[in-house]
């Protein structure tokens, strides 16, 4: 490897010409040049070298980079450029190789998104090469658009292999693609490309990254970290599987031989001239792992996979209904809440059982501090059979249970697991208030330790989120129970959410959640709708 001084006007190693520049990305520009010893064409890219690749010899850098490239060209040939070379410029490294057909994709993306179909062809190109490098042992860990190459005929070749892989440096080019543990400076793996993958994808179809540079390292690894992602508006059946991908815990991102199986299914489709029917878009469970704990509704998952079924999205986490990182309670997020207009709750009158005796006592909502006194335990509730109040009607869900719900509620996200788990989303357009009803097959025999579960990935995902005083063991018809309650911010509103699970056999069990904008959490309206479902809530099997 080669130690060179560059500037425009000089060749780079006293060999290579600039022609002209093909994509810019943080620390990353690629350039189309030329061989003058040999004239023939080359690609080059300059990257901000990694602190740990400045520190190790050079030789092993250069010699890594093209073994990499050179095993790869065995098992996908065509699909990984040939490194002729690899430089060093001071702070940076220039990596010389064979010019690929076709434009970077980040060219192609600056002239506007693609459709899903054309994006889940790129996409499947790219998984190809990256199903084959982990098949090797090799990791990209620098995956961006500016390292994907497509041509006319939708050929794909990714570039960029051994610069950064498995290390435990943060990737210093193109942070917007980072993973969240790339970004905590955990090194990267597998999960780790399918990550960037997913961003990738997310791009191609909306427009716009999922997560934007913010114009320095340290802040967009901020950003990949905490940040929500807003689901795909453009990406149609494309959507389950660029979410699946854009899961922030690597254990949970959907492997990649499912993601392939569903990239071929939409192009089948699309080949087919036929719309890809509901019933055949992928959904997300496990079939490898054994049954595991599950919190309230949580899909047990520790390798996610993607197939066939009712849904298009079931992606784990079904506890964090308001977490950063989970699937958004009003769907219109893939991994966090989404801003939800803010607007006066209806009032309805106060239900004949008296507020205070199934509502926990609140601490005015401008006082956010956790405490104690801010949120005490509600009383065992019972079940009334009188009639509904004024303004409220009895639902009826078909998964069984049974609600008194505000006139004009009815579900608005639905979401189903094959093990019979579900969860429903009940509200009214222009109400930001939601009652989530969560049946699940796998929980623990502690009502308590499995709110304690589910605080630990609120805190994790959630945004700006606190709990409200401790975890409480109820009693609840009759049945085990305990009670939770937290603030978290979605979008611009800061919300507040009171959580009720019981157990009604020895793993199965429903949850409550009522969420609503937290400056109007203590009026007569809400306490009365709160009052209510917790009255006259019915589950299927009780």
């Amino acid at each position: 490897m080669v130690k060179v001084q560059f500037s425009t006007d000089e060749l780079v190693a006293g060999r290579y010409r600039l022609l002209e520049g093909v994509h810019h990305e943080e620390g990353r520009e690629g350039w189309h040049g030329q061989d003058v010893e040999s004239e023939r064409p080359v690609a080059l890219t300059r990257s901000r070298l990694p602190a740990h690749l400045r520190e190790e010899a050079e030789l092993r850098t250069a010699v890594r980079i093209t073994r990499e490239s050179e095993a790869l060209g065995l098992v996908c040939p065509g699909r990984v450029p040939v490194v002729f070379d690899v430089v060093e410029d001071k702070d940076f490294l220039w990596t010389v190789t064979a010019r690929p057909e076709g434009v970077p994709l980040s060219a192609l993306l600056g002239h506007g998104p693609v459709d899903y179909a054309r994006a889940a062809r790129i996409g499947l190109g790219v998984l190809d090469v990256l199903g084959a490098a982990h098949q090797e042992g090799i990791t990209h860990g620098d995956l961006s658009p500016g390292q994907v190459w497509v041509d006319e005929q939708g050929g794909v070749t990714v570039a960029g292999f051994g610069l950064m892989g498995a290390s435990a440096s943060p990737r210093l080019t193109a942070p917007s693609y980072a993973s969240p543990e790339q970004a905590r400076g955990e090194g990267g793996g597998p999960a780790t490309d399918l990550w960037a993958l997913g961003a990738i994808m997310y791009e191609m179809v909306e427009g716009r990254p999922a997560i934007r540079d913010r114009g320095g390292l340290e802040a967009t690894f901020r950003a990949v970290e905490r940040l929500p992602i807003r689901a795909p508006l453009s990406a149609g059946p494309l959507s389950p599987a660029i979410q699946g991908l854009l899961r922030r815990d690597p254990v949970e991102r959907v492997p990649e031989s499912v993601v392939r199986e569903a990239l071929t299914r939409i192009l089948k489709a699309e080949l087919d001239d036929d719309s890809m029917p509901t019933e055949t878009l992928p959904i997300f469970r496990d079939l490898d792992a054994p049954p595991t704990r599950r919190v309230w509704g949580k899909v047990p998952l520790s390798r996610p996979v993607l197939l066939g079924g009712a849904l298009a999205v079931t992606v784990v986490c079904f506890a964090g209904l308001t977490a950063a990182g989970g699937l958004s309670e009003r769907g219109t997020s893939a991994s966090g809440p989404a801003p939800s207009p803010r607007v006066s709750a209806t009032p309805s009158p106060t239900p004949s059982a008296s507020p205070s005796s199934t509502v926990p006592q609140q601490a005015p909502s401008t006082s956010p501090s956790p405490s104690p006194s801010s949120s005490t335990s509600p009383s065992p509730s019972h079940t009334l059979t009188e009639d509904p109040p004024t303004a409220f009607f009895r639902y009826t869900a078909p998964q069984g249970f049974s609600v008194e719900l505000p006139k004009g509620w009815k579900p608005v996200r639905t979401e189903n697991s094959a093990d019979g788990s579900y969860r429903v989303t009940l509200g009214a357009s222009g109400d930001p208030r939601t009652l989530v009803v969560t049946y699940s097959t796998q929980l623990t025999s502690d009502p308590v330790a499995v709110w304690r579960e589910v605080d630990t990935s609120l805190r994790g995902d959630s945004i700006a989120y606190e709990r409200l005083g401790d975890i409480r063991a109820v009693t609840y018809q009759g049945y085990k129970g305990a009670d939770m309650e937290w603030l978290s911010t979605n979008g611009q509103v800061r919300e507040r959410t009171f959580g009720r699970g019981y157990l009604i056999g020895d793993h199965e069990g429903f949850s409550l959640r009522w969420t609503t904008p937290a400056a109007d959490w203590d009026t007569a309206a809400n306490r009365a709708a709160l009052a209510t479902f917790l009255r006259t809530f019915k589950g299927g099997s009780q």
